[in-house]
């Protein structure tokens, strides 16, 4: 009984488009029923069919949660399913369909947070699933792993490109990429203090990908930057401290081919557009 009526709120569940607030009245009793069924965990006196019922009610209880852009919720639903996850596959009636999707969005949501020690955990867990070259090639799992590394090349220009709307595997990596537009904006923005005393307006605003002067003129008062004459004029070296000049010499290098790369790139796309 407990059974039809979990397979009932799960064919509820899976409409995307399901508001917040019902999905989670419908995964509140989703979970009650699991109570009932002794299934909240895994279990070897568990049925198989039961628990990928359970492991459904927590895929899409995560899904639903990114998608009304709650973090916490989803957190609370990665940490319920991993030990679904560390499962056998024998152990489970039936594969999940939803498990490579969840697992890359957790791997973003943890680039999102700065979390890279355990963004390479995660990744190096990976291998039960296949190759490097079948994970990478998956349609979710191989999105985060592209974006992090060109976040560590400081390869912006592919980053941005693969954050568009058309480009995310689904709705919910779009939610993630919204929260790590900012993060990239205020890494580009320190590599360009690092690499130059100033920059033209007009290259400060295809660097940092934003819309509108407004945006441009809001995100330098932010940096303390100060803008006359359409020059954006960065910290001066005399500010740095003299004890990492030598440090910063080298990231300034670094930092001043790589906003050379992105400002050609966002050229680029003007000439396109």
């Amino acid at each position: 009984m407990a059974d039809r009526q979990l397979t009932t709120l799960l064919t509820q569940l899976r409409t995307p488009s399901l508001p917040f607030a019902q999905s989670t009245t419908l995964l509140s009793k989703a979970k009650l029923l699991l109570l009932q069924l002794s299934a909240l965990t895994p279990s070897p006196t568990v049925p198989p069919q039961t628990l990928t019922l359970a492991r459904e009610v927590y895929e899409l209880g995560a899904l639903h949660s990114l998608r009304a852009k709650n973090p916490e919720s989803f957190t609370r639903y990665v940490s319920q399913l991993q030990p679904f996850y560390d499962l056998p596959p024998q152990s489970s009636s039936a594969p999940s369909q939803n498990q490579n999707k969840v697992t890359a969005l957790w791997l973003l949501f943890l680039l999102t947070q700065g979390r890279y020690t355990e963004f390479h955990s995660d990744l190096e867990g990976l291998s039960t699933r296949g190759s490097v070259a079948e994970v990478e090639n998956d349609r979710f799992l191989g999105y985060p792993i592209k974006l992090e590394r060109w976040l560590m090349e400081g390869a912006y220009d592919r980053v941005w490109k693969a954050m568009k709307k058309g480009e995310v595997p689904s709705e919910e990596f779009g939610v993630l990429c919204e929260v790590l537009t900012p993060q990239i904006r205020r890494e580009i923005a320190s590599s360009s203090e690092r690499a130059y005393p100033s920059l033209p307006f007009l290259s400060a605003q295809s660097l940092l990908f934003l819309d509108s002067e407004g945006a441009v003129i809001d995100f330098a008062h932010s940096r303390g930057w100060v803008i006359k004459d359409k020059i954006i004029y960065f910290p001066t070296a005399a500010e740095l401290n003299a004890d990492e000049e030598g440090e910063q010499e080298l990231e300034k290098d670094v930092s001043q081919m790589v906003i050379e790369n992105t400002l050609g790139y966002a050229r680029q796309l003007e000439t396109i557009v």
